[in-house]
Order: C-alpha cells, then sequence, then structure tokens
C-alpha cells in the first residue's frame, strides 16, 4: 500500500505539505499541489479513511441509509442506491450502506464516529425518528423522502401527490366514474410512510374535485390478498370501471384476476400502475403508468449532502414531476 511519505518522495515535497492538500487546511501554491496532485494519481494513493477521521479530516465517505423491509419494491430501491454510488464516485466519494433497522441509533452512531462526512435517508416516514437525531447532531444529510416537517432539512423526492392526481385526471377524463386504488400492505401506511399517504392525498383531492366515487384498498401484493382485495372492491362497489395501482407486486396478480372474471382490460376496466415504464411496459396490456426519474432522485440527493458538506445553500424541498404515460391498459369507461 503507498504511504503518504512516498507520495511526498515523489512529489519532491515534505509529507506535511502533503498532507495540506489533501485536507484543504493551508494554502499551497497552485503548482506544487498540481505536483502533489499527479504524484497522488501516479501512485494510486488512496488515504485511510480512518485516520483522516481521527485527524479531523474529510473521511470522503457518504452514508447511504437504505430499506430493508418486505414491503419495499427492491428493484428500485437498487436503481436509487447504483444512482447514488455513481454520484458518489464523481465526487471522489464512496458509500457506506447502512440498513435502516438501525433507526436514530445508527445515525447518531455514524454522526459520532467521524465515519462518513454526510448521510443520506431513504425510504423517509412523515414522522420519521431518524430526523431529530440529524438536527441535534448537524449532520450534514439529504433525504430521499419527503416527511411531515422539512424545515432545515434537504429533500428531493418524485411529487407523490401530483403522481395520484395524474391517475384520477386521467381516468375521469376517460369517462370513468367508480375508480379503486389498490395500495401498499396495511404496515406501510400504519408506519406512515411518505410517498404512499401522499399518493394517496393526491388522488383523493383530484378525484373529490371531479366527482369521483372512490375506494382504497391495502394490499400485501401477493395473488391470494390481490383477490381479496379486488372481491372487496366489486362486492362495495360493483360498477367500478377504473382501477389505481401502487403496489408493484399487486399489479399482475390484478390483470389476471379481472381476465378470469370476464373483464377484458381496457374495454370493460381501465387499469393505471404507479411503477417504472419498464415494468409497465413488461405487461400484456402494456400498462398506461405514472412514473418518475428514479436515477435523478440519487444524483440529486448526492447534489444536496455534497452541498451541504461544502457549507453552500441548498433548498429544502425538490419535487421531481412525474409523468403519465398512456398505453394499452386504459381506456373509455364502457357504456352501462
Amino acid at each position: 500500500m503507498v504511504t503518504l511519505a512516498e507520495v511526498a518522495r515523489h512529489a519532491g515535497v515534505s509529507p506535511s505539505t502533503v498532507s495540506y492538500v489533501l485536507s484543504g487546511k493551508r494554502s499551497i501554491s497552485t503548482a506544487t499541489r498540481k505536483r502533489v496532485e499527479l504524484a497522488i494519481s501516479e501512485l494510486g494513493y488512496h488515504p485511510h479513511a480512518g485516520a483522516r477521521a481521527l485527524a479531523g479530516k474529510r473521511s470522503h465517505i457518504i452514508a447511504l441509509v437504505v430499506p430493508l423491509r418486505i414491503d419495499v419494491y427492491v428493484p428500485v430501491m437498487m436503481e436509487i442506491a447504483l444512482s447514488v454510488t455513481v454520484a458518489a464516485r464523481e465526487y471522489g466519494y464512496d458509500v457506506l450502506l447502512l440498513t435502516n433497522d438501525e433507526g436514530p441509533d445508527g445515525v447518531r452512531r455514524v454522526a459520532a464516529s467521524g465515519l462518513a462526512d454526510g448521510v443520506i435517508l431513504m425510504d423517509v416516514e412523515m414522522d420519521d425518528a431518524r430526523i431529530p437525531v440529524l438536527r441535534d447532531t448537524g449532520t450534514h444529510a439529504a433525504l430521499i423522502g419527503l416527511p411531515a416537517d422539512s424545515s432545515r432539512l434537504a429533500c428531493v423526492d418524485h411529487d407523490f401527490a401530483q403522481a395520484g392526481a395524474l391517475c384520477a385526471e386521467h381516468l375521469a377524463d376517460l369517462g370513468h366514474r367508480d375508480i379503486a386504488f389498490i395500495g401498499y400492505a396495511p404496515a406501510v401506511y400504519q408506519r406512515h410512510a411518505g410517498y404512499a399517504e401522499r399518493t394517496l392525498t393526491g388522488f383523493r383531492r383530484a378525484a373529490d374535485a371531479r366527482g369521483l366515487r372512490i375506494l382504497h384498498r391495502p394490499c400485501e401484493g401477493s395473488y391470494e390478498s390481490t383477490a381479496g382485495a379486488l372481491a372487496r372492491i366489486l362486492a362495495d362497489r360493483p360498477a367500478t370501471t377504473g382501477f389505481v395501482v401502487q403496489n408493484e407486486g399487486a399489479i399482475g396478480p390484478l390483470l389476471s384476476l379481472l381476465r378470469t372474471s370476464g373483464r377484458i382490460v381496457p374495454e370493460d376496466a381501465s387499469v393505471v400502475a404507479l411503477c417504472s415504464d419498464p415494468l409497465a411496459e413488461q405487461y400484456s396490456p402494456a400498462l398506461t403508468a405514472v412514473a418518475g426519474p428514479a436515477r435523478e432522485l440519487g444524483r440529486q440527493a448526492v447534489d444536496l449532502v455534497m452541498n451541504r458538506v461544502n457549507g453552500r445553500p441548498v433548498q429544502e424541498v425538490t419535487l421531481l414531476t412525474p409523468e403519465l404515460t398512456r398505453r394499452e391498459s386504459s381506456g373509455p369507461a364502457p357504456v352501462r
């Protein structure tokens, strides 16, 4: 392993000069800095993270707290995590993955150890218990998600309220008046996951404005639970012709169940999903879907946390605009 002293000899400077170039704590001439940076590049020197932390310098590590829950759609989470990793490398940073089961104690441990220069939280709840720790410790942080109180924070997320509204408005424009919303598992709403609550709020507001009759049914996402949700919907509101699905696991079962019940999509029932475009295009018929750029969430979160680390001002809330793409699963309401 290349040492700091070897870098100094290669650049023809003292070890302290190399240290100052790395830490930025003392002004170094441009020519000397370039010699040191060239030596670092040629020798492949990587400062030891633990030593930097002990010396009060930057660790060049971002901690990413990822959700490990059975009700989380893993492909989207991993796409965001990959985006964070790629964006961090462009800043010369590595990413340390933590799990959300550590809760506030995990955030406090990272903040106290100096192991990471900043933290990115995913799977943010409306009243997230980790947020007071961020505020109390002054941790440089960015949230992929929007809590109820975003003051003194830096948050980026999809505009889930607008996404829910787009679903209701699209079906209303097609003439549907009885619409069912098949959501995530009950546990997701019980823990007040921001993305689920805000989508439902936006959907309900738009539905009310358009005079729609709606039902919301949580669903575990299995075939059996989807069958139960659909049975309850049709028992309570037999005239339902529009379905909005915010549960990736329930999409396939719902399409199958509608077929077996004699309802052709989209002639007899229209389906709109909140999911990624690649997933929407896998089904037959291809799904009309509302989606947002998952990779952009990761990139913007890294930009936010690096601005915090470097003392630059940040916007408290950034919401990415969702888009509805009409495909084969939605059509005019059937004439009764």
